[in-house]
């Protein structure tokens, strides 16, 4: 689906230049959509090469959370709850621990180490399967998990936030965090509502409650400032979040003796394959959604929404951000190159520019993520994992546009 998504938009560019330039009155708009190709890509190629610094930085001091044993702190952490969410594995089965693992990788952002430790998960989950090409309770949860699945350090996003100009890049941590948790647990109450699981157990009433009185409680607090209050304390807030994880890093680190300096180095060397990685995918997107801009035909289609929205007396700046939020389900890469295309296009500090920042950091690629899954074990018949994923993905969108107007109005 998104190979034809991609070639459409170049060819709704020339089809939408050919006629301005034609009939419209815009005899550049040919010129102005070829110009936008070459710069789109150069842009695409600076901004990927521009990032390796910080990625590097990140990619170090997560290798040394990950041989500290900070995942598997919180995998002891959270191995009670996740006992009482699958029922069906049976104790001490390998599945609980690689689920737990691989939620705990997902929540640091350590993407190397989540995939495989999901793939595991799948593959054990599939030895207690009855019916091998259909999919079980367990796996329709986990699967919808990892689709909504918490980010607690969007290192990617601020990381491209900071190559763009951002005065702050750490300013949607905050949102981030609060937005994805909405979408996290709606996916598993919605789930769990299905399946019919007990969530009025005190191990997961005492979880789920407690950490939504806490977000409940950031949103209260920061409700009650004005803008210029919000923005201020949500950048500290932060900032001695980020500053304190590191902090903890570095701790857990000298802890279990951890040659940290070697450790940081073997992990930031990952920094430069990144970058170069992303390449390709940011200026396939780069270029397509660049022409469509430059022809036209975006802002046409962006103008008639925000008009709808206009009919209905509500504001329109959020509209910015959907180019973003239509593609993620589908792309991860695709995604994130519309968020910098908006950041690119309005200001990294702009509203639609950190509203496509919350919209990447709290959805994720459910259409990638079933395939893959359910791939790996061939499960064919996955039931309601994907309306569960796409419920929740759509929680997500309309979580971060709310948490946007709440800190950035």
């Amino acid at each position: 689906m998104l190979n034809w998504i991609w070639a459409s938009f170049f060819l709704i560019a020339f089809v939408v230049a050919f006629v301005q330039a034609t009939a419209g009155g815009r005899p550049d708009a040919l010129k102005d959509v070829v110009a936008s190709l070459f710069d789109s890509s150069k842009t695409g190629f600076e901004i990927a090469i521009g990032l390796t610094g910080v990625m590097s930085l990140w990619l170090g001091l997560m290798r040394i959370a990950e041989k500290g044993g900070v995942t598997e702190a919180i995998a002891t952490g959270v191995g009670p709850l996740f006992r009482r969410l699958f029922p069906g594995i049976p104790a001490g089965h390998a599945a609980s621990g690689a689920i737990v693992m691989n939620r705990s990788a997902n929540m640091l952002g350590l993407d190397n180490a989540a995939t495989p430790l999901g793939l595991k998960a799948m593959k054990e989950l599939q030895s207690l399967n009855p019916e091998p090409d259909r999919a079980t309770d367990e796996m329709v949860l986990f699967t919808v998990m990892n689709a909504s699945s918490v980010t607690l350090v969007p290192i990617s996003i601020m990381t491209f936030r900071a190559q763009l100009g951002a005065a702050n890049p750490a300013d949607v941590f905050v949102p981030i965090l609060i937005a994805t948790y909405i979408s996290d647990v709606f996916g598993l109450l919605l789930v769990a509502s299905i399946q019919k699981l007990n969530m009025w157990n005190r191990v997961v009433v005492a979880w789920i409650g407690g950490l939504t009185l806490a977000v409940a409680g950031l949103v209260w607090h920061f409700s009650r400032l004005t803008p210029d209050a919000v923005a201020q304390q949500s950048a500290v807030l932060a900032n001695s979040i980020l500053l304190g994880l590191i902090a903890l890093f570095l701790l857990m680190g000298a802890r279990r003796k951890v040659p940290m300096y070697e450790t940081f180095v073997d992990g930031a060397k990952e920094g430069f394959t990144v970058a170069i990685g992303i390449v390709p995918y940011l200026v396939a997107i780069l270029v397509a959604v660049g022409a469509l801009r430059a022809s036209g035909a975006l802002e046409a289609l962006l103008g008639a929404i925000r008009a709808g929205v206009g009919q209905l007396h509500m504001d329109s700046r959020w509209v910015d951000g959907l180019p973003t939020a239509l593609i993620k389900p589908l792309s991860g890469g695709g995604a994130r190159g519309m968020m910098v295309e908006t950041m690119k296009s309005l200001g990294a500090d702009s509203f639609g520019g950190r509203l496509s920042c919350v919209i990447q950091g709290s959805t994720e690629t459910t259409f990638y993520v079933l395939a893959v899954y359910f791939g790996s074990v061939g499960v064919k018949k996955t039931r309601h994992a994907l309306a569960c994923a796409l419920a929740a993905e759509v929680v997500g969108v309309i979580a971060a546009i709310l948490v946007t107007y709440l800190f950035f109005g």
